[in-house]
Parts: C-alpha cells; structure tokens; sequence
C-alpha cells in the first residue's frame, strides 16, 4: 500500500482521470435529465480536466508543488459549464493545500481534498445538496477520518472513494429533479470517476483512453467541413419551468414544434423541462411564462461556437508580431481596473492572472508572441507566476526578459520607471531596484481555520498582509486597515495609492482612503478602482 505520491504520481494520477472522464463522458451526458448532447456534464467535465492532462504531458519529473499547480492552472482555463468550473475549484484547492509540499501522505492529502471543497463551496453563491459538491465534500470528510487512522495516501484515497459511492447513490434522493428521474447527479458520478481512476494509477493501472474510441473519433472530428448555413435553427434553448396551474404541456409542445427542431419536453406534477433549436428564443420564452415560473434558463448560439470551433482548427501556429520598435511590456493583473493603470502607463498587453488565476506559460507566451518588439519585458506581479514568466524566453524568437515584481504595486512601480527609449539593462537595473522601494499591503479573507505565525485564524476572518507577511486577521476590517495606516504613518511613506477590488463600493473605499488620510497626514493618498478579485484592498505605499 503506497505511502506517499510526488509530482510525477500526481501527473500520472491526474492524467488517468482525464482519461477516464473522457471514457465515460457519454455516460456521465446520459445521466442528465435530458439527454441531449449539447456539451452536458460529461463534456463539460471531460474538456475541464483534459485542459490539465494536456499541460501535465509536457511537464517533465514536475515536483509535487509544480504538478497540482499545473493541472489547477490549466483547468481553471478550461473550465466549461457549472460542472466544468466546480471541478476546477476542487483542483484548485487541492494545489493550494499542496504548494510547497514534495510529497504527501495520506494526512496531507485529505486536508487537501477538504480544501478543494473549501473553494469550490466558498465560490457558489447557492449551494444545492445532491450535487457534485455533496459528493466532494462527505468524500474529504471521510479522507480527515481515515487519516487519524491511517496517514498512508492509498488508504485515505480509498476511504474517500467509499464514501463517494454512498453520497453519489444518495443524491437521487436529496434532488426532486433527480428523483423523478430515477438517476443519480453527473457531476457526482463524474467525480467519483475520477477518483476511482487516480487510484488505478496509483496502482500501475493507469487508465489510457483508446485511440479508436468514439469519443475520441468524435473529438478528432473536423468542424471546417461544413457551414454555419448548415444549422437551420440559431439558438439551443433550454429551461425548467415550476409548475404552477393547469395548463396542458402538451400546447406547448406543438407550439414549440413549430417554433425549431430538436424538441425534448418532459413534464411532471413539479416541473417541465424544455430544450429546443429555434431562431427565436424569446417566443419560446414567452409562451412558456404562461406553465409557471422559470427555474433555469440557457441559450447557447450554435453559429457562433462553430465559427469559434473552425476558428481554434485553423490556428494552428502561433502569431508572432514583427518587431516595430526594440521594447516592449506586458504584465500579469486581475481585474479591469487594474489593467487600465498598467495600459495607461504603457503596457502593451494584459495576461488576465493573479493570486487566484495563475497563468501558464503558454497564457504568458501567446501575449509576448502579439507585442511588436523585440525585447518584451514580463511584470508577473505575483512570486508564483515568476517562474512561469521564466520558461517563455526559450519558446520565442523575441527576447523575454522577466522583471521579478511579486504585488501589483511592485509591477505599476517598475512601470513608472520603465524607459521605452533605453537600453535593456538599464530598463533591467532601473525597474529592478524600483521593487523595494515600495511596500505593498493587501486586504483579503480566509479561507479556513488556521493557526498561522502566532494568529489565531478564523474561516471568513479578514486577513491584512504587509509586505509578504501576515499582519493582522480579525472581523472587523476597520481596525486592520487603522492598524496599517498607523505602520505606514511611522515608516514615514509619503506616497499612499489604495486600489479596491470588485467586492468593495466606491463609498466604503472612500471611508478607507479618508482613514488613511487622517491617520498619515504628510503623505499623498490616491484611490483608485482596482476591481480585482479576492482582494479586497491592495495598497502601496512609497
């Protein structure tokens, strides 16, 4: 019975998923009420952890940090549909639990699982029991038990797998719609697929999806070979509706026959569902209002995402810009406001990333690649994205030249003293020394309890970090930020520049700026809108 997995178990665990996944994704589709093929569960999922095998297979002997951080990356940019993005969550939570760990037993493991389901519930603004979630979440909880017992990985991993099957066999009981039904969740069964290949890995049973598959047929399927003209109806409509009168369905049935093609309707004593292919969905729309109240709606543009579809088949090589000019700069940021300061101070490009959403370095690449110069400087504004930004130079003919700025106000400081007229090494030597003379300070939440450097750490207290340390944690945020502006008073700072994120009111983020105002009142202090997740407040100071 294994002990411990590294990053290469982790590679081969999570690419066995995949592979999995995409075995059963017509499955895991047919588990769904409706069973119509229009990127349901199964491929939503399937796309989602492919992402990760895909960026895993080019990873060589990746350390165990470096592997879940690659598949957690990959997926969170290939995530697609609820299942999709749910399964990105769980991974995501899983490498941050895992950062900074070369191996982990079955103790780790479990308390990684936990955080998975940490992030993936903190993300849903409603949580539906008899979901994905439900499946994941008494999984881990059953992971932490098993791991008092026994700290080996294989014997946590198949305790999670047990209970997967109990809560997943349980969920067609904990959903009205699934009961009706008669089946069990998707997303669930999805899961509990994935883990079950992970263990087959750890076994030396790796799963390999068949080259001759239909699936993969499927996949490998060339959509250039016929026109948008060839969909005769636009839009895929799909809704549920509450029951709420009388009225017969079967109505609506023939008017929306009339309406497009491809109808599935099914009815019961709660609900009806619909999906349909029509050029006009706002009439289906409007005739169902007349059963009940709408539960669900979804309209996809079938034109649209098969020009997306012929449109990624043909771009096969990457576009590299001509030189026009010798410098240029991109930079890594999240949130619009943010990317606003970076182009207003000259950046030629934006790779949408940050604390939550780091890039590849492919991400990385593709924005180097559009930059007219020859020498592109990269500000990764964040430690774990350096090494990333690190990889591209050996990719591109341009030359990449990466600028170590952990915070974003390291990056917009770099920026200031950036010269698009000198030389490389002057820009290197200039924007480099530009780093320590700011502090950064940021403002965000926890995610789990801790026992953290002394702190006493809550799930759902605010966090203050100063510089790369943890500052202060606690509910009432006034008081960290009154705590910081005091630090930054007696550090003498004469330039203070407060960026809120997308959680904060432009009239609470004035109350903060007037705080810090009163509090250092020899320095300048600027307020701007960051709009960047997560973080609640980033603040420079210099």
């Amino acid at each position: 019975m294994r002990q411990t997995i590294n990053g290469a178990d982790f590679r081969r665990l999570v690419i066995s998923a995949a592979a999995s996944v995409e075995i059963n994704k017509q499955k895991l589709n047919e588990l769904n009420v409706f069973p119509v093929p229009d990127g349901d569960t199964g491929t939503n999922m399937s796309m989602t952890i492919n992402a990760a095998a895909a960026d895993l297979r080019k990873a060589e002997d990746p350390s165990l940090e470096k592997a879940s951080a690659i598949a957690a990356s990959a997926m969170l940019r290939g995530a697609r549909g609820n299942s999709g993005v749910i399964l990105s969550l769980l991974f995501r939570g899983i490498s941050r639990k895992l950062k900074g760990a070369e191996n982990c037993n079955g103790v780790l493991w479990a308390e990684a699982l936990q955080e998975g389901v940490d992030a993936a519930y903190k993300a849903v603004m409603k949580p539906a029991e008899g979901t994905i979630l439900t499946v994941a979440r008494l999984a881990a909880g059953k992971a932490l038990e098993a791991a008092k017992e026994n700290s080996y990985f294989e014997f946590v991993h198949e305790a999670a797998i047990e209970e997967a099957k109990i809560a997943l066999a349980d969920t067609v009981n904990q959903n009205p719609v699934l009961k009706k039904a008669g089946v069990v969740d998707a997303g669930g069964k999805g899961w509990l697929v994935a883990l079950e290949a992970m263990l087959c890995a750890l076994r030396g049973e790796d799963i390999v999806a068949p080259e001759g598959s239909a699936e993969a047929t499927a996949e490998e399927a060339t959509f250039s070979d016929f026109d948008t003209d060839d969909i005769t109806f636009t839009y895929c409509t799909e809704f549920i509706i509450s029951r709420e009168n009388d009225n017969d369905p079967e109505k609506l049935r023939e008017f929306l026959s009339s309406l497009g093609d491809s109808l599935v309707l099914v009815d019961d004593e709660e609900i009806i569902k619909v999906h349909v292919h029509t050029n006009d969905p706002g009439k289906a729309l409007h005739e169902a209002i007349d059963y009940g109240s709408f539960v669900t709606v979804k309209i996809e543009n079938m034109r649209l995402q098969h020009t997306e579809k012929v449109m990624s088949e043909q771009e096969i090589a990457p576009k590299i810009a001509e030189p026009e000019k010798a410098l240029g700069v991109v930079s890594v940021c999240a949130g619009d406001g943010l990317a606003d300061v970076f182009m207003d101070l000259g950046v030629d490009g934006i790779i949408s990333g940050g604390q939550t959403m780091n890039p590849s370095t492919q991400d990385i690449l593709e924005v180097v690649n559009k930059v007219p110069a020859e020498t592109v400087f990269v500000l990764p504004n964040n430690k774990n994205i350096i090494m990333a930004a690190q990889q591209v130079d050996a990719l591109t003919p341009k030359n990449v030249v990466v600028i170590s700025s952990k915070t974003v106000p390291q990056g917009i400081t770099a920026m200031l003293n950036f010269n698009p007229e000198g030389e490389v090494q002057e820009n290197v030597d200039a924007m480099t020394e530009s780093l320590d003379t700011v502090d950064t300070m940021q403002i965000t939440y926890a995610a789990r309890n801790s026992d953290f450097d002394g702190h006493d750490i809550h799930e759902g207290d605010y966090l203050a970090l100063y510089g790369g340390a943890l500052f202060g944690t606690g509910r009432d945020v006034k008081a960290l930020l009154k705590a910081l502006a005091q630090k930054v008073n007696k550090s003498g700072k004469e330039y203070i520049t407060i960026y809120y994120g997308e959680d904060i009111t432009e009239k609470q983020a004035q109350k903060t700026a007037d705080l810090f105002a009163d509090i250092c009142p020899n320095a300048d202090v600027n307020l701007l809108r960051g709009g960047q997740p997560v973080y609640y407040y980033l603040i420079s100071a210099e």
